[in-house]
């Protein structure tokens, strides 16, 4: 059995946890009123070190869904992915401000709503907030798809913002009129515009800032926003290395919408500056017409874009992940004494798992819902044999100066033809001491 211990449960659908410097962990939960649960996030801070550990309410009120949170010098940059915000809670005040009022702006007008939101803030060796955005659709076009997103659900929505310099293709796509109450009548649309409007060949789009499916960064203070790198589509996870290198891991596209694609996995990138990762018509340096994406769902897509050899040479993975396993955070595990330290560097990623029938077609085999360990000297990856029973995974931690994992559960979550099937309560926060002793085999 294996020393693993819930430090917090009953918590309705968390998505993040960070540490300070004394060891307390910071729990945020999403806000999603899913099944019932109260609409608002908000964030705890809970001391494992304590005989027994009490939950401190640090903030509340926050838009859904949170998505991030990291800390940094007694502050913690807090991604409130529902308002395109970035907010920061100085956790020195816990006690002595009201919750309510605890996160203050820092970074406000991200684009949305759409299919993902401005997601993680992490701060880099250079003192500058890096933080990503999610794209506003599947793959480039608008589509009936909004509906089928329980966090989402709504049409129009805001359409994609590229970072660089596009030329379109003229690759329309014709669906029918949800707002017509003529039968059969139907809406032209292409990309990176919005929903029943129509493109042309050669059509140029300039870059915007704030851009959507990129990861941007500022000063602190959320003062001179730039571009890193554009074409990451849903960057939901975002770390620095101890070696100074920024890896997010990338949420692949779906086989849905007006634009579907199959099979197609998400990937850890490597982000640097200037450079593009292909959404939206690659995949890990692969082009979207590629046989081995073939959707079930409609035609297999071809390039959005023209001109790629005018854009940057779209950027190969560190490693690519099953389709539909849904990665989502990761953190580097650290040097200290006790049995993890031979496993010192190596990456522990949450996989949340597939979301099928949204994400894919009925039937297909379920995956992710797991831990996966990915050593970085060859990008090599194994798994853990044993454990705490989770059901969706969604962010992995260790406290400083400690070899213990810290495993956040997002709680019973499924999709329906009907849409969301969620409990309430059902998330939880786990600590787990000797988890090295279960790493499988690569």
């Amino acid at each position: 059995m294996s020393d693993a211990v819930i430090l917090a449960d009953e918590l309705d659908f968390p998505t993040s946890i960070a540490f300070d410097d004394r060891g307390r962990v910071y729990v945020a939960e999403s806000g999603l009123p899913f099944g019932g649960a109260a609409p608002g996030g908000r964030i705890s801070r809970i001391d494992p070190s304590a005989e027994s550990p009490s939950i401190a309410v640090v903030a509340t009120g926050l838009a859904a869904p949170v998505t991030g949170l990291s800390w940094h010098e007694n502050i913690l940059y807090v991604s409130e992915g529902g308002a395109g915000r970035i907010s920061r809670v100085d956790t020195e005040a816990v006690g002595a401000v009201d919750p309510d009022r605890a996160a203050r702006p820092l970074i406000e007008g991200m684009p949305g709503p759409g299919n993902y939101h401005t997601n993680m803030a992490v701060v880099g060796p250079d003192q500058k907030l890096y933080f990503s955005q999610g794209a506003m659709t599947n793959l480039g076009v608008i589509g009936l798809d909004a509906y089928e997103l329980g966090w989402l659900r709504r049409l129009p929505h805001s359409h994609d913002v590229p970072g660089i310099d596009i030329t379109l293709a003229g690759r329309d796509v014709t669906t029918p009129d949800p707002f017509s109450t003529t039968p059969g009548a139907t809406r032209v649309t292409g990309g990176f515009v919005p929903f029943g409007t129509s493109t042309a060949h050669g059509q140029r789009v300039p870059a915007g800032l704030p851009c959507t499916a990129a990861v941007m960064r500022c000063d602190l203070d959320g003062s001179n926003l730039e571009l890193v790198a554009w074409g990451l589509r849903n960057a939901f996870g975002l770390g620095f290395l101890p070696d100074g290198r920024l890896l997010a891991v990338d949420q692949g596209p779906d086989d849905r919408g007006s634009r579907p694609i199959g099979a197609a996995p998400d990937l850890l990138f490597e982000v640097g500056t200037g450079r593009w990762y292909g959404w939206p018509d690659y995949v890990g340096g692969v082009p979207v017409a590629d046989p081995r994406f073939a959707p079930v769902r409609g035609p297999q897509p071809t390039f959005l874009l023209t001109g790629h050899d005018s854009l940057p040479e779209p950027e190969q993975p560190l490693f690519a992940f099953t389709p539909h396993a849904a990665a989502t955070k990761f953190a580097a595990v650290p040097v200290v004494a006790g049995p993890a330290r031979p496993l010192a560097g190596r990456l522990v990623v949450a996989l949340f798992g597939d979301e099928t029938p949204m994400t894919a077609p009925p039937g297909h085999p379920q995956v992710g819902r797991g831990l996966l360990l990915i050593d970085p000297a060859d990008w090599s990856a194994g798994g853990f044999k044993g454990g705490p029973e989770l059901a969706r995974p969604i962010d992995v931690g260790f406290a400083p100066g400690s070899g213990d994992m810290f495993l956040l559960d997002f709680g019973r979550f499924e999709m329906s033809d009907e849409g969301v099937q969620a409990q309430k309560g059902t998330g939880q926060l786990w600590r787990w001491a000797d988890w090295s002793d279960f790493v499988a085999a690569s």
